[in-house]
């Protein structure tokens, strides 16, 4: 038993004692489906806070010679799976979270202040691993100027004794950039370990995790034999890409927290059709009973901002179309998997994609900002950017809106649409039906903050054009009807006739009727609110 050959169970035992641990142990059922077959290897990409590190110290503590778990596992929806016997605890492991390496400075390295990009780690990890592998298999004549590679393969001839390789944030290098020639130590690492026919036996399983997919071009060479598993389509192990909705339900239920607003605050990836969420603002927030921002403390806003600043055209717009809650078509094929190689939008956004910031619809080829959450990540890292100085502008007059309508104050209403509509709709024909709704929508995108909105609602004898359902206590519900060219008292009048009060007739709080006409020739808005009382 070592720290990086054949560990422990201990990192584990530390999650499972903690009383929100989730129980994704039926991982290891579809991994141990590939080990020793052609699909063994897998790299498995997800955001920052995704349950990565935890996933793989479960695989360590269930493939280690170095421990018995299984009093461990025995509690574990795993246990009672028929491949739980097959592998437990019966292969050499070797464990390397590749940050770690890069991250800790000796202390010498620290009083000379050295520069972590431009130290070679390889070196540095390659003798930790052989220094353990030498007392492990003394029969092997390993000495301590073998590679790990060429140590694996001593061990293989000589005992025919296999390996599940875990490596944590191999793209670590990559994602900081480190010099070309430290890549290339890297490079050639990956090449012995994963390129090698002659030690490919030797590996049963390698299971390789990281923030950004495989780098599609000198990494892509060297780790082809490797299937992927991303934010944008994780296949058969998308139900362990973080919680799904039913483990937050269950949560929910147990801390007494209103699954409802959770699911506001924090949901909006879907991953092969599983609603996903973040497991690190889930604990926060089941921990602390409060919803707030926990998963993008974890990470700086400064680089959201770095990239959504690149002059690349369109982007400034998408961005305000995004933050405002819209969808944007991406091509999520180009982008080259690098920190260098941004050539368009799309490889911004699906870049962002990968970090989390922004979810994917795989079915309509879109990209959106998944939630609340993550939203004020993305208003935090404009705010203070004269090139979004618009998109500010657009969040502070919805704001105003939203508390404008709530107050019945139809004037500063109609004044805020007409600013609005000059804002969102310069270049759109706003005189069509369906863009006049969605730029009302817009206009008041600051109320999902209190609101589920609506568009269509069928009510009592026909649709109403928006609805908005208040979520946060002692707040109105609203329905809002549109009219062109005709009178803002028409609007209000279809409301009480068709009696669009019914469609929330369970909901027990006052009601606002608001009814907006839009004249074509002045451009101007007009808005008349009516209070019902129930």
């Amino acid at each position: 038993m070592g720290i990086y050959v054949n560990p422990n169970n201990e990192s584990l035992k530390i999650s499972m004692n903690s009383p929100t641990y989730v129980d994704k142990s039926m991982l290891i059922a579809e991994v141990n489906r590939l080990v020793c077959t052609e699909k063994r290897f897998l790299c498995v990409s997800r955001s920052r806070r995704f349950g990565k590190t935890m996933a793989l110290n479960m695989l360590c503590a269930y493939f280690s010679k170095g421990c018995d778990s299984r009093e461990l596992f025995k509690n574990l929806k795993f246990s009672k799976d028929p491949s739980f016997e097959k592998y437990l605890n019966k292969f050499n492991v070797i464990k390397l979270d590749v940050n770690s390496f890069y991250s800790n400075l000796s202390k010498k390295e620290q009083e000379e202040k050295v520069d972590r990009s431009t130290r070679d780690i390889t070196p540095i990890f390659n003798g930790a691993v052989v220094k353990e592998l030498i007392p492990a298999f003394p029969a092997s004549n390993i000495t301590e100027d073998d590679s790990i590679a060429d140590a694996l393969l001593k061990i293989y001839a000589t005992t025919g004794e296999q390996f599940v390789v875990l490596l944590d944030e191999y793209d670590v290098l990559i994602r900081e950039r480190v010099s070309e020639e430290i890549f290339k130590s890297y490079l050639n690492f990956l090449n012995a370990m994963f390129k090698n026919d002659n030690l490919a036996p030797a590996i049963a399983l390698a299971y390789v995790t990281g923030i950004l997919p495989i780098v599609r071009d000198k990494v892509q060479s060297k780790l082809n034999v490797f299937d992927e598993y991303t934010m944008r389509d994780s296949w058969s192990l998308a139900e362990f890409v973080g919680f799904t909705s039913a483990e937050v339900q269950d949560l929910c239920q147990e801390y007494g927290l209103d699954m409802d607003e959770c699911r506001r605050w924090y949901d909006g990836y879907n991953i092969n059709g599983i609603e996903t969420y973040s497991p690190e603002s889930i604990i926060s927030a089941v921990r602390r009973k409060k919803f707030k921002s926990y998963w993008t403390q974890t990470g700086s806003y400064e680089a959201l901002k770095n990239f959504i600043l690149m002059n690349f055209e369109g982007i400034l717009d998408d961005v305000k179309t995004m933050i405002a809650g819209g969808r944007i078509p991406v091509d999520v094929n180009s982008y080259l998997n690098t920190m260098t190689d941004f050539h368009s939008k799309d490889d911004v956004f699906t870049y962002l994609i990968h970090l989390g910031y922004l979810a994917y619809d795989e079915d309509a080829e879109e990209c959106y900002i998944p939630n609340r959450e993550v939203r004020d990540q993305w208003i935090l890292s404009v705010q203070f950017s004269p090139d979004y100085k618009g998109l500010m502008e657009l969040v502070n007059s919805s704001k105003q809106l939203v508390e404008s309508t709530i107050e019945c104050d139809s004037d500063a209403v109609a004044i805020a649409l007409d600013k609005a509509h000059e804002q969102i709709c310069n270049n759109l024909n706003y005189n069509n039906e369906g863009t006049f709704q969605a730029v009302i929508c817009l206009a008041y995108f600051y109320a999902n903050l209190k609101y589920t909105i609506v568009k269509e609602l069928p009510t009592g004898k026909g649709v109403a054009d928006v609805a908005m359902i208040p979520y946060v206590p002692n707040t109105p519900a609203l329905i809002i009807e549109l009219k062109r060219n005709k009178c803002e008292k028409t609007a209000l009048e279809q409301i009480r006739a068709k009696n669009y009060g019914a469609a929330l007739e369970k909901y027990s709080g006052d009601l606002l009727f608001v009814g907006v006409n839009y004249d074509e020739q002045s451009k101007e808005h007009k808005c008349v609110i009516e209070k019902f009382v129930k």
